[in-house]
């Protein structure tokens, strides 16, 4: 969901490169998570232009991305999370589709902090050649078989801390995809702040306390996952909360 609203908003934001951000890549970091609907990110997006520049690509502040994420066939990289593992693995391709890149991802979640490895690749692949396997399993992942799982779309904002070290991504219009099943999260946004280390100085944090909006945990492959592939042919007992949560959003969004 995209209006000319929220283009108009994302006007009054200063602009940043790709090559700008170099010192703001935070790959090794501690993620906050924050779900609200649409409505809600046009009432606080303009209270952030002051603190944020807006990442540009290819002129596009609103950019589109489309991930395929890997699992094993016992889909332990899902399972971990529902059993709240603190040392896990996600595996995905990204395509930064404007600009024609193309990562493959590695996050290592350990004990609350994010450690992000990648490797530049030719585009997205629903079979994994083994030198990009190499990859994967050079990063810790535990060496088992790997198949593609579901692909996921989105657009996203990125905004840049102008005085603190700091990302926000703001993700809206997703869409999971799988072969033969597909579920779009309407009007809701996923808002992700990534930092060193968490500090409650941030605007947006200050911002969100504000509106009423606490930090919330969610894994949009997991989600993703569950709907694709129905709630009654996947263990999620730990995520029952956070559908009913996200079908409340959708139901009182505009």
């Amino acid at each position: 969901m995209e209006n000319s609203q929220l283009h108009l908003i994302l006007e009054s934001f200063d602009p940043i490169t790709l090559e700008e951000m170099d010192n703001v890549k935070l790959m090794n970091r501690v993620d906050t998570k924050f779900v609200f609907t649409f409505e809600t990110l046009l009432a606080i997006l303009p209270q952030l232009n002051s603190y944020y520049k807006i990442l540009l690509i290819e002129g596009k502040k609103t950019p589109s991305y489309e991930s395929i994420y890997y699992d094993d066939n016992n889909l332990n990289f899902y399972n971990d999370h529902h059993r709240k593992r603190l040392n896990r693995f996600k595996v995905r391709y990204r395509k930064y589709i404007e600009s024609n890149i193309a990562f493959l991802e590695v996050k290592h979640k350990n004990k609350g902090r994010t450690n992000k490895s990648r490797i530049l690749v030719d585009g997205l692949h629903s079979e994994m050649p083994k030198e990009h396997s190499d990859f994967v399993y050079s990063t810790g992942v535990p060496k088992k078989e790997l198949k593609a799982i579901l692909v996921n779309k989105f657009n996203r904002m990125t905004l840049v801390g102008k005085t603190m070290n700091e990302r926000l991504t703001l993700d809206i219009n997703l869409e999971f995809k799988s072969t033969d099943s597909n579920y779009q999260m309407t009007n809701i946004v996923i808002a992700e702040l990534k930092q060193k280390k968490v500090s409650r100085k941030s605007p947006f944090f200050k911002i969100t306390k504000e509106s009423q909006i606490r930090p919330y945990r969610i894994s949009k492959y997991c989600i993703g996952l569950i709907n694709l592939l129905g709630e009654e042919n996947l263990k999620h007992n730990r995520f029952k909360k956070k559908l009913l949560k996200l079908n409340k959003i959708k139901k009182h969004a505009v």
